[in-house]
């Protein structure tokens, strides 16, 4: 496993965190300005002077492609304006300290639905190995699965946990706490005949007994007994009241020796018929089932292995010291995002999981504007903000519809609106005035799918539940969302409409080579000059806002981004027209075989892209073709959309090597 980290983890700084835009964010700044001064320019000629009338059925296309592409370009740039880099203390290390008594308790909740246990049992032995007091942390197994294999998996680990050095020295420590306020009881019940008749003593005896020697200062050391706090009539009734203080905390100690068994396992009761909205539901379950009680919760996939420093890394995010009062407060901070990375991506990175684009100038543009994104594992949550933000849209789901009442602990505090509940959780959370924070260190590496048809199952998710999110809570009406949250939420669900922006684009390169129909009016000088100014600006706009990524990530990333385009059509498509959609889990272990039945129809684009490149070759050979130049402008276009088609094309046939 790799171990990554992408923040400055030096503590040389004052205060406890610092925030300052990412590194060349003025360069891109300038750049974008200019480029969207050079897109509205060129989009100017291609309305006015450009269309081809002759040919609206694909003139009409390719200009609404591209005033597409202009505006997803504009939300882009607009989204990437102010990247935040932010630097944090860990919690051991905040100035002032805080004491280890004080730190709060962490639920981890590892979800999981038919993984099997080998996987969940990495990622929960990590989880209960990271850098914190025992007695604070809780790990929690949610088996929607209902595993039998699990559940035992979850005993065997529990009783190993339970055997480790570190609990059996806070067992020893309980143990001798209790022992010791058993011994007090002990005294006081031994004190307490005595006690009872001194005082009855002294209260029959008369005045001439108390002013004797010894007699006046017994009663006043009774006096003085009963006037410290708490205030008691007798001293019998103080008595009694410490020995229920003593009772109470026997009863606690007791109670701390029981919940040392700090791993445990969860199965929901699922009623057949019943919406269970999937891993909403799990997690939702957990919440409300009264099983779980911590202050945050930290929420993993099955296989995100977290790293021992993950807590101390990301608790401080949630506390502002307070000159006045001179302690911490919990301040409005919702949740904390971290990176999500993967330790089985093979060489070439076939499937394009690598993420460092969003995971990095997306992630802190967002959060720039207070609007990250919570992805669903390797983040910490505040239950206090997912259970008041839970009720109020349960209750506002309940005044539509009251037989939602028997839904109650599954439509809680995660979205079940949309399969992408966590998108919709992050954008309930901020239009209910909480804050969120992105932080650019990587805690937890994770598994991604290892063969096409499972990268391709978790994709098509991603979309239709984007979309869903779109339909069912529009950010652009959704009250309590600032202009900049609505931006980038919409932006993002913007973006997935693209598939159709793309079959226009790689289309008409093949209708002109077998037709010799432009939906350009010219492909001459007026056509260069203002195209290539535009196009030149806008790739040098995008390598400033991807610098510090590997150009090859980036290339990849745009490989797929265009040759998903039947993906995205497809959700679109499943969504606008009422399709029942269902909670996908991606497979945890590769898939084999070939899947070149998934890719036919961008199979098709590339073989008709490659034989219109031949038949432009044979006429021009034969002397029969006409603007030789505007076929090689296509035939430019056209090899660029190969090269972009060929990475899913060969993702579809890719095996693992022989020495793996």
């Amino acid at each position: 496993m790799t171990s990554v980290s992408l923040i400055d983890n030096s503590s040389n700084f004052s205060g406890n965190s610092r925030s300052s835009l990412k590194k060349r964010t003025l360069l891109f700044r300038y750049l974008a300005e200019i480029n969207l001064i050079f897109g509205i320019w060129y989009l100017q000629w291609r309305i006015t002077d450009s269309i081809n009338f002759d040919a609206l059925w694909i003139s009409i296309p390719l200009l609404i492609a591209e005033i597409y592409s202009y505006f997803g370009g504009v939300m882009f740039v607009i989204g990437l304006w102010r990247p935040l880099v932010r630097q944090i203390k860990s919690l051991d290390q905040m100035t002032p300290p805080i004491p280890r008594a004080d730190w709060p308790t962490v639920d981890v909740f590892v979800t999981c639905y038919n993984e099997p246990p080998k996987i969940v049992e990495e990622t929960a032995k990590a989880a209960l190995a990271m850098d914190y007091p025992p007695i604070k942390l809780r790990v929690y197994v949610l088996d929607d699965g209902n595993s039998a294999d699990m559940r035992a998996m979850t005993e065997r680990l529990c009783i190993e946990d339970l055997q480790s050095p570190q609990l059996q020295l806070e067992a020893e420590r309980i143990d001798r706490e209790h022992s010791s306020l058993l011994e007090r009881l002990k005294q006081l019940e031994n004190l307490t005949p005595n006690t009872q008749a001194a005082e009855q003593w002294l209260q029959t005896s008369s005045e001439s007994v108390v002013n004797q020697p010894g007699g006046g200062f017994v009663q006043s050391l009774r006096s003085l007994i009963l006037w410290l706090p708490p205030t008691h009539q007798s001293i019998s009734d103080r008595l009694i009241t410490e020995r229920k203080a003593l009772e109470e905390a026997i009863r606690k100690k007791e109670l701390e020796l029981v919940e040392l068994a700090r791993f445990r396992y969860i199965a929901r009761p699922k009623t057949p018929g019943v919406a269970h909205h999937a891993k909403a539901g799990n997690i939702n379950y957990a919440i409300f089932s009264g099983e779980t009680a911590g202050t945050f919760i930290v929420t993993l996939d099955a296989d995100h292995i977290p790293k021992p420093s993950f807590l101390k890394r990301v608790l401080p995010y949630f506390y502002t010291y307070n000159l006045s009062t001179g302690k911490y407060d919990q301040n409005q901070i919702a949740f904390v995002q971290t990176r999500q990375d993967f330790y089985n991506i093979p060489p070439g990175d076939p499937f394009g999981h690598r993420a460092n684009l969003f995971y990095g100038p997306l992630q802190q543009g967002k959060d720039g504007m207070n609007a990250a994104f919570y992805t669903g594992t390797n983040a910490i949550l505040r239950r206090e903000a997912l259970v008041s933000v839970g009720l109020q849209n349960f209750a506002d789901e309940f005044a539509k519809d009251e037989k939602r009442l028997d839904e109650f602990d599954l439509v809680g505090g995660v979205s079940s609106n949309s399969i992408t509940e966590d998108m919709n959780t992050a954008m309930r959370l901020h239009s209910a005035g909480w804050k969120s924070i992105y932080h650019n260190e990587l805690l937890a590496e994770g598994l991604a799918p290892e063969d096409l048809s499972s990268t391709l199952k978790q994709k098509l998710r991603w979309a239709q539940g984007t979309i869903q999110v779109l339909v069912r809570e529009n950010p652009l009406t959704k009250s309590g969302l600032t202009f900049w949250q609505r931006l980038q939420y919409f932006k993002t669900m913007y973006s997935y409409f693209s598939g159709f922006a793309t079959l226009v684009f790689i289309s008409c390169p093949i209708i002109y080579f077998f037709t010799d129909i432009v939906p350009v009016k010219t492909y001459g000088t007026d056509f260069a000059v203002h195209f290539f100014p535009a196009f030149i600006i806008n790739r040098l706009t995008f390598l400033a806002a991807t610098w510090g990524i590997p150009a090859r990530e980036v290339w990849r990333s745009e490989q797929y981004a265009i040759a998903l385009f039947p993906l995205l059509i497809q959700a679109v498509w499943s969504v606008l027209t009422g399709q029942k959609l269902s909670f996908q889990v991606t497979p945890k272990q590769r898939q084999s075989g070939i899947y070149l039945r998934l890719v036919w129809p961008q199979l098709l684009v590339f073989i008709l892209t490659i034989l219109g490149i031949l038949w432009s070759l044979y006429r021009f050979a034969i002397g029969q073709l006409n603007n030789p130049d505007v076929h090689l402008l296509n035939s430019a276009w056209a090899i660029y959309n190969l090269f972009l088609l060929w990475a899913i094309i060969r993702a579809s046939v890719w095996q693992p090597s022989k020495d793996v």
